[in-house]
């Protein structure tokens, strides 16, 4: 249904597939984080892992949906956005870059955002190529 500004309205299954997703994703990211604390003036290496695991995770969801399985309605909303979107942390991210910088550890945050970069864009080519290996249906659509 569409309101007046022409913006779709959510369905209620999406939105219940993405806060599902979201819970889910949220819960690892905490359980990840409570074991593996990040200690002052160091590389913060949980949050790194679950950034670049998440992209890599995204990547491989995304092409196996777009290119591989039949089209579904449930999956990227509750995978991509709830799952990678709970589990994965730009706030966390920048607040410890932030955190180095103020405590005068700026090589090291530098450090970080470079690692994250370009371990999270690894991540998600290397997500991309291994979905890839996975063989292609006849009921996807090529248009």
């Amino acid at each position: 249904m569409r309101r007046g500004g022409g913006q779709a309205r959510p369905s209620p299954r999406i939105l219940a597939a993405v806060g599902a997703g979201g819970t889910l994703g949220a819960l690892a990211r905490w359980g990840i984080a409570a074991h593996w604390p990040v200690e002052p003036a160091r590389l913060p290496w949980s949050t790194l892992i679950i950034n670049v695991s998440g992209a890599m995770v995204l990547g491989v969801v995304m092409t196996l949906v777009i290119e591989r399985w039949p089209p579904t309605r449930y999956v990227r909303p509750f995978v991509c956005t709830g799952v990678c979107g709970g589990y994965t942390t730009w706030s966390t991210f920048m607040t410890e870059t932030a955190l180095l910088v103020r405590d005068h550890h700026g090589a090291t945050a530098a450090a970080y955002v470079a690692v994250s970069l370009a371990a999270g864009l690894t991540g998600t080519y290397a997500g991309i190529w291994l979905a890839r290996l996975w063989p292609a249906t006849s009921t996807r659509r090529t248009t």
